[in-house]
């Protein structure tokens, strides 16, 4: 196979993942407002209308954000399984792609629902909606209304540390637009390894992009109000966890460690 052709194929099935979980999430968004609108007795379209977030709200914000860093997972996932014959990073890879892209799908679903932008509007940031809603202390201390303990989450103050565009934050540069993404010059790096090397740096890559992701699914749990996407963020940050825990024995096993 030619790199062309791979690449091709890389984006292919990243392309149909996206696309099928997109298809999924239209039936879960629906089926969840209208559950939410039932325990409300209110109308559904009236219930949507009341609980559609604000553009520059927390919700909106981690859906759009989530969404961008959940699509360079996808594709990391995809390259990786061209580039190593070995079927435990290959499953774990493949698991990897599948449950972000359909994550992916229920955070574009949702913004479709609520009638808002996929992307940020000019001169926002990423993660700008960490910092501009940090100091609300609306949820603070609470359960989470829905069974989760929010007590062992870090604080804001630290979550707004990682934003872009924050004093000695983040700051995008060669494609890497948020904390623990992939720059190009490292994609292209994954997409010239093969074997044990590919194995090794996609796990490296996938620790870090991990641990950004849970700093901003954390944000997410404290700060979105919407209960649905409250329970996914927290959900990420229970799964990227074990993940985390995984990469780390997977590093071991192969002589390396995390970055």
């Amino acid at each position: 196979m030619t790199a062309a052709q791979g690449t091709r194929r890389t984006r292919w099935a990243a392309g149909s993942a996206v696309a099928l979980a997109l298809l999924f999430a239209g039936v879960a968004t629906v089926a969840t407002a209208r559950g939410d609108a039932a325990d409300g007795k209110q109308p559904q379209a009236a219930s949507a209308a009341v609980r559609a977030p604000a553009t520059d709200s927390a919700d909106a914000g981690f859906a759009r954000d989530m969404a961008v860093h959940h699509q360079q997972a996808v594709e990391m996932s995809f390259i990786v399984r061209d580039r190593t014959q070995d079927e435990e990073v290959r499953r774990f890879a493949y698991d990897i792609a599948n449950t972000q892209a359909n994550q992916r799908g229920m955070l574009l679903g949702w913004l479709d629902l609520w009638e808002l932008p996929k992307v940020a509007v000019a001169g926002q940031e990423p993660m700008a909606w960490m910092t501009a809603h940090g100091d609300h202390d609306e949820h603070g201390g609470r359960s989470g209304g829905d069974g989760h303990d929010m007590a062992g989450m870090d604080g804001m103050a630290g979550m707004g540390d990682m934003a872009a565009g924050s004093g000695g934050g983040f700051t995008a540069h060669d494609g890497a637009l948020m904390p623990g993404m992939a720059t190009r010059t490292e994609l292209d790096r994954l997409r010239k390894a093969d074997g044990k090397q590919a194995e090794i740096l996609y796990l490296q890559l996938m620790t870090d992009h991990h641990k950004g992701g849970v700093a901003m699914a954390r944000g997410c749990a404290e700060l979105c109000t919407v209960k649905a996407e409250r329970r996914l963020a927290q959900g990420m940050v229970e799964a990227q966890q074990s993940e985390l825990d995984a990469m780390a024995q997977m590093l071991s096993a192969r002589g390396s460690e995390p970055r």
